[in-house]
């Protein structure tokens, strides 16, 4: 049987110290406790106030809230009150079961729910109406303060409850939790694997029990027994169905937990059992070995207590297995390790986390379904360079999560659907094109894409080296990522688009003038013209002579070149300062150009004078520049439109603004040899000097 939490002792839990203040003053918990203590005030917390803002972004309050701290509540207000336990969560007047069930799961593991919430805190001793809560986010875990002003209709609490009305920890943490996420509003519809790994960092399972193994009994009960988190749930075919009641008493589209599950001797034969609860805190299965069926009467008092039998209308119920698989249809299971619930042994895992992002134009590039983009996305390269003991193959794990878009609902964003796929590896330390996708399979991938937060996944494949592709279904949508490799043996990763060097071509000298092609005599001419005696042309004759000759290639479409790209090109090509092109320094920058037009060209496939902004990673490279993801993504911002298509003033005007701040940074750094200067990267320095 799993354990429950109980009250600490006079020795306090530790309180974690690598958890990220969040707080915007920049202050941790205890120095802003102390901060009131010393003032005499009790906190009110500026980040998350009391007033609608913090309950809901679309709707207004149908009855009169009021914010109130629990000593207005009740007399005697506990933080908690003989042990944080699953009895302590009813859910109140949001739809926030997902999450209810999870909190009940999380009090089954001692040291997590330790993790969650700190016992450094209660209202005796140092009470200031400050509490604090810590919770996993993206690989790292975050300190979230909050003030204890609740909402209240009637002096009772709204949302979530203790079956003792003078406790108020499960409150409390539902109110971080929705600090966390914006608001209130945000917790409503979810998955309860969602918050679980919010409370343990750990590692989600989901088993569908019509297709589950054979064994599912057993690896429920190492879940547990491993101190696992685990949810259920049956699934609705329309909306109409959500919440609806089923013969039985159970709940369609409703977030359960599992708390328990074991053997009782019946009829003379082992009876599996399984114990469940509903964070309503009522409503409860109706079927055999419910609360007061008659299978009951065939076991002993002394085995009814061991299973903590009792005939209470508080949410939680034994049920039969066989009856659990035939009425639930989803299994959420969140391992603290990545672990496999099959096997008996333990390992130690080693993880590697890469931060991502989708964007629109440049990485967002959508599924294998679609193929021109596909290749855009980032790309991630797997070093599996051990065998797992006595085996041929390495075992992994891959856990993609999309980051914040509970966060983002008030936005209107919802959930992406998300998968990845793996390729074997050409051996190459670069970006794999469009045609390595058109002409080879991948090796292993996710089992869907789904509109979930993180879709994980266990693989087994020989040593070598592997391309993961982290993706949305759809190209084109926008999200933040993040991707974590669990390995039983040492695992090498590496972003192939992380910060990278560009090799700068050299710059171009004019042609003789005895190589010169036919349209070159015609344009010195016109130069000639246009700059007058001193034979040099300002930034406004620039853009004449360069629309005037432009224009009259019959390939190239575009409506004219812009006065801001001529005082680029100026500024790249002037050697003498002075603000100005002699005809030497523009014809080297002409014959540049040209490269540059036969680039545009050729990617203006349909020639309407536009090229896709997911092309430019491609051209760029032929130009001499390769960008990091981050660089790459800022270029595409900066310069493409809202179709996501580049004209040619401004590829040229990137082109022109990349090589410019490229030389720069050369000059710059074969002249620093002085180590008090700041020292950047190539990428970071064209950031800074591109101004995008």
């Amino acid at each position: 049987m799993p354990y429950l939490y109980r009250a600490p002792g006079p020795q306090k839990h530790p309180v974690p110290k690598d958890a990220r203040i969040t707080h915007s003053s920049g202050q941790s918990f205890e120095q802003l406790r102390q901060e009131c203590a010393q003032k005499g005030v009790l906190f009110e917390d500026p980040d998350f106030p009391a007033n609608n803002s913090s309950l809901f972004y679309s709707e207004r309050p149908q009855i009169p809230f009021v914010w109130k701290r629990p000593g207005e509540i009740v007399k005697n207000p506990e933080f908690i009150l003989g042990g944080a336990t699953r009895t302590d969560i009813c859910q109140g007047e949001l739809g926030d079961c997902w999450l209810l069930a999870a909190i009940a799961s999380l009090t089954l593991n001692e040291k997590a729910l330790a993790r969650v919430i700190p016992q450094d805190q209660s209202f005796g001793a140092g009470y200031a109406g400050i509490f604090h809560f810590q919770f996993w986010q993206h690989s790292e875990w975050l300190d979230v303060v909050i003030d204890d002003r609740l909402p209240t209709f009637k002096d009772r609490l709204i949302f979530l409850h203790s079956a003792d009305h003078s406790e108020f920890w499960s409150a409390l943490l539902e109110k971080a939790y929705a600090k966390l996420n914006g608001s209130y509003e945000a917790l409503k519809g979810g998955s309860t694997i969602e918050a679980m790994e919010d409370f343990t960092g750990g590692v989600a399972e989901t088993f569908a029990t019509k297709e589950a193994p054979e064994n599912f009994y057993e690896i429920l009960e190492k879940a547990l027994k491993r101190g696992s988190l685990v949810g259920c749930s049956i699934d609705i075919r329309n909306a109409a169905e959500s919440e609806a009641r089923t013969p039985f008493g159970l709940i369609k589209g409703h977030a359960y937990s599992v708390t328990g599950i074991d053997q009782v001797n019946f009829q003379g034969q082992k009876m599996e059992l399984i114990r469940v609860r509903n964070p309503w805190g009522q409503v409860e299965w109706t079927g055999s070995w419910s609360d007061s069926s008659s299978e009951w009467r065939s076991v002993g008092p002394a085995e009814q207590k061991r299973l903590c039998h009792t005939a209470l209308d508080d949410g939680e119920f034994w049920m039969a297995f066989r009856d659990f698989k035939a009425h639930f249809d989803k299994v959420e299971i969140c391992n603290l390790t990545p672990d496999a619930l099959e096997e008996d042994a333990l390992h130690k895992w080693e993880v590697t986390v890469h931060q991502g992002s989708w964007v629109r134009g440049s990485t967002a590039g959508g599924c294998r379904n679609f193929l021109d983009t596909f290749w855009t996305n980032p790309q991630i390269k797997l070093s599996l360079t051990e065998k797992d003991e006595g085996q041929e193959d390495c075992t992994f794990l891959v856990a993609l999560m999309q980051k914040d878009r509970r966060k983002l609902k008030r936005f209107g964003a919802d959930m992406l659907t998300i998968g990845y796929a793996i390729y074997q590896s050409p051996g190459k330390d670069e970006h794999l094109n469009k045609d390595f996708f058109r002409y080879h399979a991948s090796q292993a991938r996710s089992k869907t894409f789904i509109n979930l937060r993180e879709v994980s996944d266990r693989f087994k494949l020989p040593p070598g080296e592997y391309i993961l592709i982290p993706s949305t279904f759809e190209p084109h949508q926008e999200a933040d990522f993040c991707l974590r490799i669990f390995s039983e043996k040492k695992a090498i990763t590496q972003d192939m688009d992380g910060d990278v060097d560009i090799d700068l071509p050299e710059p171009l000298k004019p042609t003789p003038a005895g190589q010169e092609t036919e349209e070159e005599p015609q344009f010195r001419a016109l130069f000639e013209q246009v700059a007058g005696e001193d034979m040099e042309v300002t930034a406004e004759e620039l853009e004449y002579v360069l629309n005037a000759v432009l224009s009259k290639k019959k390939d190239l479409q575009f409506k004219k070149l812009s006065l801001i790209s001529c005082k680029n090109i100026i500024s790249l090509m002037d050697t003498s300062g002075n603000g100005k092109l002699e005809f030497g320094e523009f014809k080297a920058f002409w014959d540049k150009l040209k490269t540059w037009t036969n680039l545009f060209l050729q990617f203006d496939a349909d020639k309407s004078g536009t090229m896709s902004s997911y092309e430019l990673r491609t051209v760029l490279k032929a130009a001499g520049f390769q960008l990091s993801h981050h660089l790459l993504q800022l270029v595409v911002l900066r310069y493409a439109d809202e179709g996501l298509q580049l004209g040619f003033d401004d590829f040229l005007n990137c082109l022109v603004r990349l090589e410019n701040a490229s030389r720069v940074f050369q000059a710059l750094s074969t002249k620093n040899e002085d180590k008090e200067f700041i020292h950047l990267n190539i990428n970071e320095f064209i950031n800074l000097t591109m101004n995008i």
